[in-house]
């Protein structure tokens, strides 16, 4: 896959950090498409603050995946990197979840690519 934006720290759409919102059975589950994914329980930051979390994924090249609104906020407050995936959705099994993320992958990539876009909502 290209890299993408013309920025050191984003490496490429192949590595999401999932939200502690979201099972971190989905790093597993689509390893195949995002193979370099993590979780926040997985890189220590459980139970750490949304600033922190941020940090991070901003200071790894990853893009966040999240269903709560904190992040697509702060998205629109402090631009990127990293850019942001919101998953509006109510109660659904991680396998929705996964269904739906791989339904978008080209939309994820235009995220990636566009120097103007922070944040992707899917329904």
């Amino acid at each position: 896959m290209p890299p993408i934006v013309n920025d050191t720290n984003w490496r490429s759409v192949r590595e999401v950090a999932v939200r502690r919102n979201l099972s971190p059975k989905l790093v597993t589950a689509l390893a195949d498409v995002f193979p370099d994914s993590a979780h926040v329980h997985h890189v220590g930051l459980g139970s750490a603050s949304d600033d922190a979390v941020w940090e991070y994924a901003r200071g790894h090249g990853y893009a966040l995946v999240s269903k709560d609104s904190d992040s697509h906020e702060m998205s629109l407050l402090r631009g990127y990197p990293p850019k942001v995936i919101w998953l509006r959705r109510g109660n659904c099994s991680t396998k929705q979840i996964e269904t739906a993320l791989r339904n978008q992958i080209s939309q994820i990539e235009t995220l990636q690519n566009d120097p103007e876009a922070a944040f992707l909502l899917l329904l």
